[in-house]
């Protein structure tokens, strides 16, 4: 059931993101782009990045992934656009963990298997991307960017297999626009982390490196099909466009909620501001386009020294996973608040329900009792030819074993007693009982069996059913008893005190009217017995079954109810994962907007429509099932009857406004202006958007920035954001614009700073002194090629 549930709001989460074909739309990218992931630990990078493309640019499909890896983990490529290229063997097996990472930056040029599997997969991406040109507007400039964690060894190579990469796809494109983004883990304290934080500071020494505009490389890469390596070259410039640090950390020292996650976003969101559709480009207002060259220009410093760049994201979307667990739980508590309505019956009404009315069950008593007129045949039994005046003195008990011994006895167990207990042996109750519900309930479909338990509940003495069943019951057992008091003093009465006519000196005559008074009397009292004995058994059998069923319906209810309260925690807690604004009062407001959507439809199609077959059905029948039928039955009604009602499509303003405004009238002047809730709204993103690197002067004199909203141009909200410190701004606003109303996103970008800006730096530079000092070889290039540390 919780993967069910879960896969449910995943789906309606991420087709709220991407909303084809609706008022959403997903962006296009202009030039053709590859993703090349450097070293083991970027592989848990991939896939969220796929992912987020996937949902945001509409050509996503013609982008291409590699992962240039050490083999020791190496997955296989499960998708096509993904090129898996494990570099095995660069450092023996044991590798001295002083110098395995400079024995990489040596093995990679003494490896010519791995330098020739580099070669012919970048050759097969290159190949791959002109396959995929008919998605692009634009095939004169290729963007690629190199994705790699400071503290992986792996990353040593970049510069080698950056520039392999940029020769091979130049042979397809006029140029080649390359873009270094490094994923800097700061959170985990584990005990690698002092080796860990020195191979950060070897890498960002080596950035300095190979971003001055001094820097020129020469070496042979390229490899021919026959194994001729062909030298590669690059002259005097930085090897990157630009090079980008995230942090798990933002500039305030905090550890954001799923920090390295949204990195991965991050990279996704600058390269879709660099890469936009030229198209919809033309859709920005003056100087809100992004502009790199003008960008990067602004973080030059005056000795030339080109300035690091970093970056935060902000999103404020409709809470689409946590609003479809809300309301398919909210869905959840209407399906029991209308099992458990309904109109009530009369008391008489519920007995018939059940088919346990005293007509009803007084028949089937009729049904197995023989007929009384077969009590006349005991009057032909076979006397002894006592005489009456030797009766007269005798009780009723000693005149009947006088005359019959115990003949009349045995007649009656025989012919009554034990036809009686035939007839009820073969009696089937609890069929009985399902069939009369069966027909009963389709004749009032609004009872369920929230009403059948109630009715047969006796725990709190509300159980009409059974407890006139029960009382029917107390009633049969005093009548029998009575009777039997009466039989006890019949037997015991003298034959002369019997009441019946006497003719003096005819003896026989006076038996056979004695034996015809004695047979009515006693015999009818004991056919009495019989039968109400008889209708005792029945009911007592009406009421056992009446309490299986009781505790039937007990076990679903519970069963419904554990079921409610596991959506509830999950919907709560999906509420509470989120941000507290954003999901300020999802719970509240979802439970109105569904019983609302709820009321509509059942004005439409009837008041029980959620009960019929192609909408959720019976809900008992569906509990004899597993209770993830149940719940894909809900899940269904939720996704094609509620979801898609027109309180869902709300663009995320007016959705949040409501939201926040649920617990008051709308014209009540408590309720919260709008222009209070985009205030708060900017404020949240302005605060959400801080950039993913701590500095030590957060004031730093290079410091530039820029920030872009990634939304609905046109909307109210954005609109409000460009107008509200529009004379006293002092950084750029710009504006992606996306026909995109479930919500809105700012990116901030902050660059010029440098290497020894870095708290990172400070802090780990220690480390990285102490272990050169203790003998470990961090570089593969000479140290003289290297700059100084600050």
């Amino acid at each position: 059931m919780r993967e069910m549930v879960e896969q449910f709001a995943a789906d309606y989460s991420a087709a709220e993101q991407s909303l084809k074909g609706t008022e959403d739309d997903q962006s296009s990218i202009h030039f053709p782009t590859v993703f090349l992931f450097i070293g083991d630990e970027t592989e848990q990078a991939i896939e969220p990045m796929m992912k987020s493309n996937t949902l945001r640019w509409a050509n996503h499909a013609g982008v291409v992934y590699g992962h240039v890896s050490s083999g020791s983990s190496a997955r296989e490529a499960t998708v096509a656009n993904l090129f898996t290229i494990p570099l095995s063997g660069l450092a023996p097996q044991g590798e001295d963990k002083r110098l395995i990472r400079a024995r990489i930056g040596s093995g990679f040029h003494q490896a010519a298997d791995g330098l020739g599997l580099l070669n012919r997969t970048l050759r097969q991406m290159n190949d791959t991307i002109g396959d995929y040109g008919r998605m692009y507007a634009s095939f004169d400039r290729l963007h690629l960017a190199v994705i790699t964690r400071a503290d992986d060894p792996m990353n040593v190579l970049v510069p080698d297999i950056t520039l392999l990469a940029q020769s091979i796809f130049g042979t397809l494109f006029k140029s080649v626009q390359m873009d270094l983004f490094v994923l800097l883990q700061e959170r985990e304290q584990s005990d690698s982390y002092g080796y860990a934080a020195a191979t950060g500071i070897s890498f960002l020494r080596e950035i300095e490196r190979f971003q001055s505009s001094a820097f020129s490389y020469r070496a042979p890469l390229l490899q021919a099909g026959d194994g001729l390596t062909i030298p590669v070259e690059h002259q005097s410039a930085p090897l990157f466009d630009l090079v980008y640090l995230l942090s798990d950390r933002n500039e305030k020292g905090m550890s954001p909620y799923n920090g390295m996650e949204q990195n991965y976003e991050i990279i996704c969101r600058i390269l879709l501001l660099k890469n936009r559709s030229q198209r919809e480009m033309n859709l920005q207002f003056n100087g809100e386009s992004y502009n790199n060259t003008s960008f990067k220009h602004s973080l030059m410093a005056e000795s030339g020294r080109l300035g690091l760049v970093s970056a935060g994201l902000a999103k404020v979307h409709r809470p689409s996973y946590a609003i479809a667990l809300t309301v398919l739980y909210h869905l959840f508590d209407q399906v029991i608040v209308r099992l458990q309505s309904g109109a009530e019956l009369s008391a008489a009404d519920k007995l018939r329900f059940f088919g346990v009315d005293a007509h009803t069950l007084s028949a089937r008593s009729k049904e197995r009792v023989p007929q009384p007129d077969r009590l006349a045949d005991m009057k032909g039994l076979i006397t002894s030819g006592v005489r009456y005046d030797e009766l007269r003195g005798m009780t009723l008990s000693q005149a009947e074993h006088a005359l019959y011994g115990s003949s009349c006895e045995a007649f009656f167990n025989q012919h009554f007693v034990q036809t009686a207990k035939q007839q009820l042996d073969g009696m089937d109750v609890a069929g009985a009982i399902k069939r009369t519900l069966s027909r009963s309930m389709s004749e009032e479909p609004r009872i369920s069996f929230y009403h059948l338990y109630k009715w047969t509940d006796e725990s709190h003495g509300r159980g009409e059913v059974i407890g006139s069943v029960q009382e029917k019951i107390r009633e049969l057992s005093r009548a029998i008893e009575d009777i039997q008091e009466e039989l006890v003093q019949l037997y015991d009465s003298r034959v002369e005190d019997l009441k019946f006519q006497r003719v003096p000196f005819m003896d026989k005559r006076n038996v056979r009217s004695l034996i015809h008074t004695f047979l009515d009397q006693v015999y009818g009292l004991r056919y009495e017995r019989l039968k109400l004995e008889t209708e005792l058994v029945i009911y007592r059998r009406y009421a056992a079954e009446l309490e299986q069923l009781n505790q039937w319906y007990r076990v679903r209810i519970e069963r419904l109810h554990d079921l409610r309260a596991q959506l509830k925690t999950k919907a709560k807690q999906s509420i509470s994962l989120g941000d507290d604004y954003i999901g300020q009062n999802v719970f509240d407001y979802y439970e109105r907007v569904t019983a609302d959507a709820l009321h509509e439809l059942e004005e439409k199609r009837g008041a029980s429509i959620l009960f019929e077959e192609r909408y959720i059905g019976n809900v008992g029948d569906l509990l004899e099932q597993e209770e993830s039928v149940f719940i894909e039955r809900l899940i269904v009604v939720c996704r094609r009857d509620i979801l898609t009602t027109s309180r869902f499509v709300l663009s995320f303003e007016e959705e949040l406004l409501h939201r926040a405004n649920v617990s008051v009238s709308y014209t009540n002047r408590q309720a919260l202006p709008k222009e209070e809730l985009f205030q708060q709204l900017y404020r949240m993103l302005e605060e959400n958007a801080a950039i993913h690197i701590r500095l030590f002067d957060y004031t730093h004199k290079h410091r530039y920035e820029e920030k872009y909203i990634f939304g609905d141009r046109s909307s109210e909200f954005i609109r409000y954001a460009f107008g509200l410190d529009e004379s006293s701004r002092i950084h750029k606003l710009g504006c992606l614009h996306e026909n995109r109303s479930s919500g809105v996103e700012k990116l901030h970008l902050m660059g010029g700073f440098h290497m020894e800006d870095m708290m990172y730096y400070r802090n780990a530079k220690a480390f990285y002194d102490a272990y050169v000092q203790d003998g470990y070889k961090f570089h593969s290039t000479d140290e003289s090629e290297l700059p100084d540390l600050h």
